[in-house]
């Protein structure tokens, strides 16, 4: 079983986290520290078939830290203020 990398946010039956990459990785690489590389994370995104609901998560609620769907915050809030 596949750990819940998200625990205030209950798994439902067909949520897309069940299918997230992430959640067989290290946590850690996703939230990487100040000037570390967010290259290995980006990585495991290229390869995850929801990625995409992963950045669109992200982007609904806010999510200022860690990356999301292969975005750092940074790029996310690039996103945001171009409107797309």
């Amino acid at each position: 079983m596949i750990a819940d990398p998200w625990p205030l946010a209950p798994l439902q039956p067909g949520d897309w986290r069940w299918d997230a990459l992430c959640a067989e990785t290290d946590p850690e690489a996703f939230f990487p520290l100040k000037g570390g590389t967010t290259a290995p994370a980006k990585a495991i995104c290229a390869r995850c078939t929801v990625a995409a609901e992963c950045l669109a998560y992200a982007l609904l609620h806010d999510e200022r830290f860690g990356i999301w769907g292969g975005l750092s915050e940074r790029q996310r809030r690039r996103m945001k203020r171009a409107g797309g």
